[in-house]
């Protein structure tokens, strides 16, 4: 693959973005547990998650700007020093004020760390390849995610929970280091302040990649929603055992992890939106079939397609902007980007309990399946926004 990209810094920036995913890892996988132990309540817990949700919003949009303004190295390094500060420092946290300020600067850096590698990843992707640079920048998040779990076990067995929050804080300090050192300066229009008002150029570019930030919504709403409630589905309605839920995600995360490289490059020769809309399709269909599913295999199978399918949707909708923005507007088409995948984290949840605590979890997880329905006749109806749409299916395979 070295050969098929060959700016190092879109591999420093992977590498960068896995450090990143295992000290996400270590310490989501304690947050919950370090609480109740510090005598949160669910609801607390709940609401503090909010926080966080909160903290990517508001500041999604300004990344763009400091982004224009400072360059997309300087806001990827401030940001990994800050998220290492604000995990470090909930360690020590105690009371609820401070630590939902903590969450919210967690937020506030964590969508910084995106939008600048995202950014980055970008401008330095050749075109004819952007999602196969961003399904890769996917992927090394989700392993991440995936070792960063496994070692915070290891550390919750030998030591407090508190020092698993400090060592995430040293990798994400490191890798900090590492990107003042290693990253080359941005490419020149990176750092360029536009001359056009930024509410008008807002709007011009969300306007452009309106298809992708319905789609992150999409998967921001989803994800965060079946997250919280899916396991309660499958204990109170499937009676499924619960020390089983707790591997269902990994069937998730393992489809994404099989399947994204492979949309990406799909999308990359035959049209993004082409392959979202399809994707789409068949991830409402497992979401559809999920209700009516009593086999535990059979879910898991669902449950792997399902991440196949709408997990890898999300580094082909990010390619898409790529594909339909000019390149000095990449920082202010991801910070809206990223904007739109918090809005959908914080509506997703409330929505979804409502639903759940009413109608069952079945009109839950429909209603769910309804959102990637009206995402698919978007996609229809504004199907020229991809540029490939202009040329036939068979030529461009």
């Amino acid at each position: 693959m070295n050969k098929t990209i060959k700016d190092p810094n879109i591999w420093r920036v992977y590498g960068a973005t896995f450090a990143l995913g295992l000290a996400y890892g270590v310490a989501l996988s304690l947050i919950a547990i370090f609480l109740d132990a510090r005598g949160f309540d669910k609801t607390s817990i709940g609401t503090l998650a909010a926080w966080f949700a909160s903290g990517i919003v508001l500041f999604s949009l300004p990344m763009g700007a400091l982004i224009r303004r400072f360059s997309a190295k300087t806001i990827l390094f401030v940001s990994l020093a800050g998220y290492a500060a604000a995990v470090g420092a909930f360690a020590f946290a105690d009371g609820y004020a401070a630590i939902a300020a903590i969450r919210f600067c967690d937020g506030a850096f964590s969508v910084g760390i995106w939008v600048s590698s995202e950014t980055i990843l970008l401008s330095r992707a050749e075109s004819g390849q952007k999602a196969f640079v961003t399904s890769l920048y996917a992927i090394a998040l989700a392993v991440g995610y995936v070792v960063g779990p496994i070692a915070a076990r290891g550390l919750a067995a030998v030591a407090p929970l508190t020092t698993a929050f400090l060592v995430a804080s040293g990798i994400a300090a490191s890798t900090a280091l590492f990107v003042a050192l290693r990253l080359d300066p941005d490419l020149r229009h990176e750092a360029d302040v536009p001359t056009a008002s930024s509410g008008s150029a807002s709007r011009a570019v969300l306007w452009r990649i309106k298809t992708s930030c319905f789609a992150t919504f999409c998967y921001g709403y989803f994800q965060s929603s079946v997250v919280l409630f899916l396991p309660l589905f499958l204990i109170a309605q499937k009676h499924v055992a619960k020390e089983q839920t707790i591997v269902i995600p990994a069937f998730f995360a393992g489809g994404m992890l099989l399947f994204s490289n492979v949309a990406g490059r799909l999308g990359d020769r035959v049209g993004h939106l082409r392959v979202m809309r399809v994707l789409a399709v068949v991830g409402l269909s497992m979401i559809l079939g999920f209700v009516l599913l009593d086999s535990y295999a059979a879910m898991c199978a669902a449950v792997f397609v399902a991440g196949a399918s709408l997990a890898s949707i999300s580094p082909v909708s990010l390619a898409l902007q790529g594909v339909v923005c000019q390149r000095r507007d990449f920082s202010r088409a991801t910070s809206i980007y990223n904007a739109f995948y918090a809005a959908g984290m914080l509506l997703g949840p409330p929505i979804s309990s409502v639903l759940f605590q009413r109608l069952g979890g079945g009109a839950m997880l429909i209603h769910l399946a309804g959102l990637w329905g009206a995402f698919v006749l978007f996609s229809v109806v504004f199907a020229a926004d991809d540029p490939a749409s202009r040329v036939p299916l068979i030529r461009s395979a």
